[in-house]
């Protein structure tokens, strides 16, 4: 666990590989003001359109594992066969500047996350229906077929996790699940803890003597 309380929200986003949460919380941080999302570390090579340092950080595999030898991830895990992370030195300085952040990681990474930073608010993303995930995971992947049931495997798998995570939403119209998600940012903004310290000079005003109102 890290030491020390972040002033910045850390949100984690997962779902099963093609229930669209990437492109959600893409949608997300556009709409939403002081929400950033975080860039992984990949050592899968770039797919075309993509870009190093604006997609993914993409590094070679001895590079990674030498990062994970180092304890340089606040998550990491290998997803059919590539290994994916999260920065940690980088993540702690952006939530201790106060910077909110938003993690899109799958559900062994969401683990390790609250495993260190117990504090992180947990959002799992569900699609319409396992029959609607499998349509859209076949109409983008041109993975063989051996290498598509693995991955629906996974996400059956990835479903019954979805107790450990603080909300659920479901990604059947877009904007209806970027409003969501949206929604779940700002009330977390709003508890109480995060805004003691804003709050109280306000408070105060209600304190005066009565009569005094300067």
């Amino acid at each position: 666990m890290l030491s020390d309380t972040p002033s910045g929200l850390l949100f984690v986003v997962s779902a099963p590989s093609a229930a669209g949460k990437t492109t959600v919380v893409e949608q997300l941080v556009q709409v939403l003001p002081g929400l950033r999302m975080s860039r992984s570390y990949t050592s899968r090579a770039a797919r075309p359109g993509e870009e190093h340092g604006v997609d993914y950080n993409f590094i070679g595999r001895d590079e990674f594992e030498a990062m994970i030898a180092r304890d340089a991830f606040l998550e990491w895990a290998d997803v059919f066969g590539h290994y994916y992370g999260t920065g940690r030195d980088e993540t702690w300085a952006r939530l201790t500047a106060g910077e909110d952040l938003v993690l899109v990681i799958d559900v062994q990474g969401a683990r390790q996350v609250r495993e260190r930073l117990p504090q992180t608010v947990a959002i799992f993303m569900l699609p319409p229906s396992f029959e609607v995930l499998e349509q859209r995971l076949r109409k983008r992947s041109k993975d063989p077929e051996a290498a598509m049931v693995r991955r629906l495997e996974t996400a059956r798998r990835e479903v019954d996790a979805v107790e450990a995570y603080d909300y659920v939403v479901v990604n059947d119209l877009l904007e209806r699940c970027v409003g969501e998600l949206a929604g779940i940012v700002v009330a977390e903004r709003a508890r109480l803890v995060r805004r003691r310290a804003a709050i109280q000079p306000i408070i105060e005003t209600f304190r005066k003597p009565a009569g005094r109102t300067e």
